[in-house]
């Protein structure tokens, strides 16, 4: 069985880094799989990509860069994600929704539903099997090499702040999994290979 897995959290958190161990691991588990990225993915949505973390493009209207967001979504589901679960590949993706809620939405300041109503359009209601949910108790953006931050890495404390709070402070749902990545990688790996094993029924 193919599963959609997304990677979300603040900007630093291990995203990346998780999302590329899982990635190893499966495959030495003979698991179909493949890893991608938002925003990008696709060849549209890496020429979207491009566009929304230019740092040249500082006026960027906040609105703008949410439909940018969710223009790059809607093509990499229906180009990429839902044809390779259709084939039974499972697919790891480094964010997806949750992050214009969390950047585009609470800490632009945008209302909440509109994200969402706007991504709902964009994927037409397609959820992830598994969110794993990366939680940390302070900033984590610092983990990353200052010299290549983006546009939204370039954002203010205050900004980062408020993504971190978003991610803290989400409600359980029955496709959300929590984890404490202030830990050792070893520690929260175990935790994300324990999720699949119980959860996503890999063995």
């Amino acid at each position: 069985m193919s599963l959609f897995i997304t990677f979300e959290g603040p900007d630093g958190s291990g995203k990346s880094t998780m999302a590329n161990l899982i990635y190893e691991e499966l495959l030495k588990r003979n698991v179909s799989v493949i890893k991608t990225r938002e925003p990008g993915g696709t060849r549209i949505g890496e020429k979207i990509r491009d566009l929304i973390l230019d740092n040249d493009l500082s006026e960027m209207n906040m609105r703008t860069e949410a439909l940018l967001y969710a223009a790059s979504r809607a093509q990499h589901v229906e180009e990429k994600i839902k044809p390779n679960l259709e084939k039974g590949v499972t697919v790891l993706c480094e964010r997806f929704v949750l992050s214009s809620l969390a950047y585009q939405g609470f800490a632009r300041g945008q209302k909440i539903e509109e994200i969402q109503a706007i991504n709902d359009f964009a994927t037409d209601f397609f959820e992830p099997d598994i969110v794993f949910v990366f939680k940390t108790d302070k900033i984590t953006l610092g983990r990353k090499d200052k010299g290549s931050y983006d546009r939204l890495e370039l954002e203010s404390t205050d900004f980062h702040k408020k993504v971190t709070k978003f991610y803290n402070s989400l409600e359980k749902k029955d496709n959300y999994f929590f984890i404490d990545a202030s830990r050792s990688i070893e520690e929260v790996f175990k935790d994300c290979m324990s999720v699949l094993e119980s959860e996503g029924g890999l063995s």
